[in-house]
């Protein structure tokens, strides 16, 4: 593990996709926040000052792609993790060309997640 103390920013529109996230990442002794919506995550971003973003596809209001390039734009330093059901090939390769570091596929999987963030933490890619 990393820092046991980094902040992670979750952001997705489910709930029950948020508290999933929770559990697995402060089981794992990560601070916690979370964002509903895209707009929400960016206000979010620089108020929690996170280490990690983990970022939803398909969300109500701003797609997660947008909110990936606006937070590169913002921040170009920033660790995004896109966590999604989306599949397709084409989404991964568009996630990696916007500056994502890793993408992991819902349903979660605690040891991928983790996985992915240990990666980003220490500067590389799942």
């Amino acid at each position: 593990m990393w820092n046991m103390k980094a902040k992670v920013l979750v952001v997705d529109d489910s709930g029950l996709a948020r508290r999933t996230l929770r559990q697995i990442l402060e089981s794992a002794d990560y601070e916690v926040a979370e964002a509903e919506d895209g707009i929400t995550a960016l206000e979010r971003y620089f108020l929690e000052k996170p280490n990690v973003v983990m970022l939803d596809l398909v969300m109500r209001g701003m797609y997660g792609l947008d909110v990936l390039t606006k937070l590169r734009e913002l921040d170009p330093a920033v660790r995004v993790i896109v966590v999604s059901a989306d599949i397709q090939t084409s989404s991964h390769e568009l996630v990696e060309q916007a500056g994502g570091a890793a993408f992991v596929n819902k349903p979660f999987d605690r040891n991928d997640i983790l996985s992915a963030v240990d990666a980003a933490l220490a500067g590389g890619a799942a």
